[in-house]
């Protein structure tokens, strides 16, 4: 089988840390790689980021389906535009937040999430919403640091760390998320700190697109999922549309 993980930011580096994180977890037999989007911003911390790299997503998830590619990972917190993504592939494509808080509910009674900016938290709550796992999220804490700077602060391991910490103990959760592709690294690390769970949503994807593909499973073509209508797009966008 083979799986590409998509990081939706044009940031090489972190693509790099996402790409170890994900294949740390693949079996044998399996085929991983990890691609930065062509297009978009450096880092996703707004909305205006996050819509401005769905394009680009769209785009290599496209040149996967053209490459045999059989299923995905989006490796961004927002999970942006996983809708359309599931759209455009045949095959399965999950979203790092939805995987992670997913897992997250295995392990305890509730789970608290630990993001990057103070800006990003909304999107963090509306996301265990919209995945009705409302419930189980007892807490979205934001530890201040931009996504670039988890791989250029040398204090950044030992920052997310301690949000972390503090997050368990104000909303005494059983485990946390770690709220951005860019901290997936720390994830062990952090974990035998603290004592608790913790979720690297990279990996959690990663896996979960694996199971799927080994129980056979792929995308429903019914509905809402099915392939997109075909039209004429313009302007910038013209590439992605078709007659």
């Amino acid at each position: 089988m083979r799986i590409r993980v998509v990081n939706p930011n044009t940031t090489r580096a972190m693509t790099d840390t996402i790409e170890r994180c994900a294949r740390a977890v693949v079996g044998a037999g399996t085929v991983l790689d990890a691609v930065t989007s062509a297009t978009g911003p450096a880092s996703i911390e707004s909305h205006y980021d996050e819509a401005m790299s769905v394009p680009g997503l769209l785009a290599a998830i496209r040149e996967g389906e053209a490459d045999g590619v059989d299923g995905y990972v989006i490796a961004c917190f927002g999970d942006p535009g996983l809708d359309a993504a599931r759209e455009v592939a045949t095959g399965p494509v999950i979203g790092i937040a939805e995987a992670a808080m997913r897992t997250a509910t295995h392990l305890g009674r509730g789970f608290s999430v630990v993001t990057t900016l103070q800006r990003t938290r909304g999107r963090a709550m509306d996301l265990a919403e919209h995945y009705g796992l409302q419930r189980f999220c007892y807490g979205v804490h934001a530890c201040e640091l931009p996504v670039l700077a988890l791989d250029t602060d040398p204090d950044a391991r030992k920052v997310v760390t301690e949000a972390c910490r503090a997050a368990v103990l104000a909303d005494g959760s059983d485990a946390v998320v770690l709220g951005c592709a860019g901290m997936a690294d720390l994830c062990a690390h952090i974990r035998a700190e603290i004592g608790v769970p913790v979720i690297d949503g990279v990996a959690a994807a990663t896996s979960t697109v694996q199971s799927l593909l080994t129980l056979g499973l792929r995308k429903s073509g019914r509905g809402e999922f099915a392939t997109p209508p075909a039209k004429p797009y313009t302007g910038l966008l013209e590439s992605f549309g078709s007659e």
